[in-house]
């Protein structure tokens, strides 16, 4: 067995686990201590496009699979959905301890953060704080804040990738595998590709420098056989999870994601996403400063500028009453950089100082694995504020157009910065004091003290005018002035905090080398610092003023109007939120909607937005407000079944659609194009009621002359099925209010398996024979359930494997040094 020592190889890494735990349960007491939840803008959105979804996992114990409560109906890949084979969903319950959320989502960056810092040889304590560092870093918190969970649970096992992988190389191959892909598996299961795009970016420069030094060394084979092990990590890792990605990848074509079909779209995009979508959110070339100085750009979009401030005292002298104080100061513009809406990524005064210092006393390939990586996610942060990189990687770099808000590259420099800083603390704490090592720090100091110096000394020198104040051109001059000398206000104060924090840091690193202090208390100091800093930041962010008392409906109450239209009996109909439809969660919460909120809906719904349904959108409006409305002349709408239009929250603002198609229709006539641009020219131009639209290019419709005499009723509805009965007295072509989408749905008649037509765009339809018949369609894709079963098997295998490496580490005695 094991010859442990308990000071030694487990006390520390339980005070660390301990930190971790205490701090962000203080982090979080509204919620531990109060009974509060966090409120979370896109938590709350998912759950108004999930809860049809989870509605029926609760009722049936069943995947739904499909949604319809969203854009007239998707797959629920990206929406809701679990696997039953997923089997790290176990481990991973005892690696977050079991914590709520959001605490889980700090707590695990944290853990992930101070292991890869182990398997990077960093003493404990310093590992400590570089986690600290990692978990509060404004990248984290902010998202946190915005409910975005999944990214933020994507990121936080980026470290521990990233630690498997250098351990692999540095001393323990088969302990650096299993690392890997077990990080990797957890990193994967939380189904946020881009950031896994930017985990293999570092990974691959990890790679290359690797390479180099091998070729170097002349220690290519070992090199290989490493590369080897860590693909075969990868691959339990990928399998592990092998549903989930094959269903998202098997979706990726047929959403915003994929290519569209028209020659030429509305916003004039050929394959993935538009640059201007894309690269909305770019920073401006001295953006990043706000790693280092939080307030750099005046913070957030909106801030609480506090009691006291310059536009307070400016909204009281021109005679403006407490509560309209209140609102404009709590809610201030105070960003004045290149971006629309932001929120500052502060990285740490300390980590930046630390890195710049490590950069002058680190050497080899790790050097320049993190020098490059923190420079590679500034370029690409700056998006089309650096056009001639950034749209070249976009039009060419396979995969990088499928992501937007190109910001969240900063990561990468963020998670660079902190392991190098670190990386390089450790190597100043076991140097031994000389005239070099004094140069060096003095160069980091100067560097980084000095520039937050001269910010706050020579702050009245700014502009403090950003692309927002284009927002505030009816705003009086005394409003945009007291503005201004509050931003200015907030970056001088902001850069004292940081020349203090750098100062402290400094004296505390010159003191232990010059043995005037025990290095042991020298390290605790700045845990203790590098605490305080992150920590007081992120408290801007999510303050316990923050938190609110616990919503039994998920803060989802049923108006007046969501409870008139409950009331109808029929089995499936939708309702369309004429009031930003198309960023709603609530409609979608209560109904099934034509709109929604995804970032992900399919490209041919969204082509039939741009094209059909704001016009006739528009045009509903218009008649709507003149008296007259036309519901027979929108019928795009009508054959996705809006059977009621929402215009507010009141009873009498719900209005009933006399001319909505219902769930399914026959009819007479039939138009065959040869093209996506055609079939959508001719959906916006027919009587859907009546007529169809097929593109002969993709789909065979029989030569015949369908009859309309008969009728379709949908008898039953489930998210993945449903089940209609049809009457009638001749062939005929029946077109169904539901999206075509062509993996996974099976329809049959009477029990024999029929094609499914594409009709109007984004419809089905079948070619149904005379006389009574059951049509049933049900969903199928066999990427989730075969998908299913591998992600069982290869999560199985890779905690075998697990299991074994530690029955053979405690039988043989050997351990890893973490």
């Amino acid at each position: 067995m094991l010859n442990l020592n308990f000071k030694k190889d487990i006390l520390p890494h339980v005070v660390a686990v301990f930190i971790f735990l205490i701090i962000t349960l203080i982090f979080f007491a509204p919620i531990v201590f109060e009974d509060k939840e966090l409120p979370q803008h896109d938590i709350t959105q998912w759950r108004g496009g999930a809860q049809e979804l989870i509605d029926y996992r609760e009722k049936t114990g069943e995947e739904g699979l499909w949604t319809n409560s969203m854009f007239g109906g998707m797959p629920a890949y990206l929406v809701s959905i679990k696997f039953s084979g997923e089997l790290l969903n176990y481990p991973y319950k005892i690696y977050k301890l079991g914590l709520p959320n959001p605490l889980y989502l700090v707590f695990t960056a944290l853990l992930s953060f101070y292991i890869m810092m182990r398997c990077f040889r960093v003493r404990a304590g310093l590992a400590i704080a570089a986690a600290l560092a990692f978990g509060f870093t404004g990248f984290i918190i902010i998202s946190v804040g915005a409910g975005h969970n999944m990214k933020v649970a994507a990121v936080a096992f980026m470290p521990l990738v990233l630690g498997g992988i250098h351990l692999a190389f540095d001393r323990n191959r088969i302990w650096g595998a299993i690392i890997t892909a077990l990080g990797l598996a957890m990193q994967l299961k939380f189904n946020h590709l881009q950031i896994t795009y930017y985990l293999l970016i570092l990974t691959v420069l990890y790679g290359i420098f690797a390479l180099i030094t091998s070729i170097k060394q002349n220690t290519q084979k070992e090199f290989f056989k490493t590369i080897g092990l860590l693909v075969i990590a990868a691959l339990l890792a990928v399998g592990a999870n092998f549903g989930k990605l094959w269903t998202v990848i098997e979706y990726s074509p047929y959403s915003i994601r994929g290519k569209t079909e028209l020659s030429v779209d509305a916003n004039d995009r050929s394959s993935g996403l538009d640059k201007s979508y894309a690269f909305q959110y770019s920073n401006g070339i001295f953006e990043p400063i706000v790693l280092f100085i939080p307030n750099f750009f005046g913070g957030s979009s909106r801030q609480d500028l506090g009691n006291n401030s310059n536009l307070e005292e400016a909204l009281r002298k021109n005679g403006l009453d407490r509560r309209q104080i209140a609102g404009q100061v709590e809610n201030a513009p105070a960003y004045w950089g290149d971006q629309p809406l932001t929120a500052p990524y502060y990285a740490g005064a300390i980590v930046v100082f630390l890195f710049v210092l490590s950069m002058l006393v680190l050497d080899g390939r790790l050097k320049y694995w993190l020098l490059t990586g923190a420079v590679v996610g500034i370029l690409l942060s700056w998006g089309s504020n650096f056009a001639s990189l950034n749209y070249l990687l976009f039009d060419y770099l396979p995969g990088y157009n499928k992501f937007r808000s190109v910001t969240f590259t900063i990561i990468m420099t963020v998670c660079c910065l902190i392991t190098g800083g670190f990386l390089g603390l450790e190597k100043v704490f076991s140097m031994s004091w000389s005239k070099q090592l004094q140069r060096k720090l003095l160069i980091a100091f100067a560097a980084t003290g000095g520039f937050a110096l001269l910010s706050a000394l020579f702050a009245g020198m700014g502009g403090y005018s950003g692309a927002v104040d284009q927002q505030l051109a009816a705003y009086p001059e005394w409003f945009l002035s007291a503005l201004k000398e509050d931003r200015q206000s907030l970056l001088q104060a902001d850069a004292w905090r940081t020349f203090f924090f750098v100062t402290a840091t400094a004296v505390l690193i010159w003191l232990s080398l010059k043995e005037k202090l025990k290095s042991q208390i020298a390290v605790i100091a700045i845990v203790c610092l590098v605490g305080l800093d992150m920590f007081t930041v992120s408290k801007r962010f999510i303050s316990n003023d923050s938190f609110e008392r616990k919503s039994k409906n998920h803060g989802f109450v049923p108006s007046e109007a969501d409870q008139r239209i409950l009331k109808d009996s029929d089995v499936s109909y939708r309702v369309y939120n004429l009031i930003n439809g198309f960023n709603d969660a609530k409609t979608s919460y209560f109904h099934q909607s034509i709109g929604g909120y995804h970032g992900a809906k399919m490209r041919r719904y969204q082509d039939l937005i741009e094209y059909a349904i704001s016009p006739e959108t528009s045009e509903l409006i218009n008649g709507l407000q003149n008296g007259n409305p036309r519901f027979d002349q929108i019928g795009v709408l009508n054959m996705l079944n809006a059977k009621y239009f929402l215009a507010g929250n009141t009873a009498n603002a719900v209005i009933p659609n006399p001319s909505a198609n219902g769930n399914a229709w026959f009819v007479s006539d039939v138009i065959e194009v040869g093209s996506a641009d055609e079939e959508i020219n001719e959906v916006v131009q027919i009587d859907t009621k009546t007529t169809a639209v097929f593109d002969e290019s993709k789909f065979e419709v029989s030569d015949f002359v369908p009859s309309t005499e008969g009728e379709i009723t949908l008898e039953e509805y489930r998210p993945n099925y449903l089940k209609y009965k049809s009457t009638n007295t001749g062939s005929g072509l029946a077109v169904f209010s539901e999206i075509y989408y062509p993996k996974g749905w099976i329809a049959t008649i009477d029990g024999k398996e029929t094609k499914i037509l594409r009709a109007n765009y984004v419809l089905r339809a079948l070619e149904i024979p005379e006389g009574e018949h059951d049509i049933i369609f049900e969903y199928k894709p066999q990427s989730y359930y075969l998908g299913n079963v591998i992600s069982g098997a290869s999560s199985a295998v890779l905690m075998m494997l697990f299991l074994c490496a530690v029955f053979y580490g405690l039988k043989k005695n050997r351990t890893i040094d973490v």
